[in-house]
């Protein structure tokens, strides 16, 4: 448009409008985004203090449970093969607390607001965490089972059979590994480590333990942790004929426990997406 004054002609312009378009992220982007997250969230879980107590806790506990029940329990016949699971019930858990610390001490210390902001997809940094978790389970797992069957060898017992021994030693650390995910999704939605990790020993050994005791075993078989401990098969003084007739295939029982904790880390994940970080 031109605009005519005395002595001048002035031309202005209609100003020009930039078109901006939403940021989009590619594929390799993304990979390296998770990369990065997950280096760092090893590096956080590799030198946390209370992550080494519980590797410490696991190896010295299984030498010394499976040790002393060897040596001690003398009215029935033992063998390597089955003491040495005996360690994991209680290892479970302690990968669950694990799981839940590697958020909960993220919302303690303030730093996953940072997180966030350094990947606004909280998309990687739920991925990042559940696969952190998962190591961090399948370790636990990995050094309680090699005590419990340190400790019942040193103890001089039979090594028993072990044609199903590859198999077994696989369920338990698939149990072990899906507890210290279920402990991150349980972080997740209490986003209060001391809760979460009372509410996670609450529920295993006290709970669940009178729920078996009153409820019929076509429901109790479906509990969380009851279906975990299912997976590792020794004999117990709770295996009545009617219990074994009702028992799930050890794929039903990974099935039911790794249902809880795809649950535990969806609803998590929705959280994560809808909650402040601070």
């Amino acid at each position: 448009m031109t605009i005519t004054g005395a002595g001048a002609d002035q031309t202005a312009t209609a100003p020009t409008t930039t078109d901006h378009r939403p940021a989009t992220r590619s594929a390799g982007g993304d990979a390296r985004a998770v990369l990065a997250t997950l280096r760092s969230d090893w590096i956080k879980a590799a030198t946390v203090r209370v992550n080494q107590a519980i590797l410490l806790l696991a190896l010295v506990g299984g030498l010394l449970v499976s040790w002393a029940v060897a040596t001690f329990v003398t009215d029935e016949v033992l063998v390597v093969s089955e003491v040495g699971f005996y360690w994991t019930s209680v290892t479970s858990m302690l990968a669950a607390i694990g799981g839940v610390l590697l958020f909960g001490s993220e919302v303690q210390h303030g730093t996953l607001a940072a997180a966030v902001a350094a990947r606004p997809a909280r998309w990687i940094i739920a991925l990042s965490k559940t696969l952190t978790a998962a190591v961090l389970g399948l370790l636990v797992g990995a050094v309680g089972l090699a005590a419990g069957f340190g400790g019942a060898a040193l103890a001089g017992l039979d090594t028993g059979a072990t044609s199903a021994l590859p198999a077994t030693i696989g369920w338990a650390l698939l149990f072990t590994t899906l507890s210290a995910v279920l402990g991150l999704g349980i972080g997740m939605i209490v986003r209060h480590s001391t809760a979460a990790i009372a509410g996670v020993l609450v529920w295993g050994f006290v709970l669940e333990n009178l729920f078996n005791l009153f409820l019929p075993v076509e429901v109790s078989r479906f509990l969380p942790f009851f279906a975990g401990n299912k997976l590792l098969a020794y004999a117990n003084d709770r295996n009545t004929p009617e219990a074994l007739a009702a028992a799930l295939t050890r794929p039903e029982t990974a099935l039911v426990f790794a249902g809880y904790t795809a649950v535990a880390l969806v609803v998590g994940t929705v959280l994560l997406y809808r909650r402040d970080t601070d």
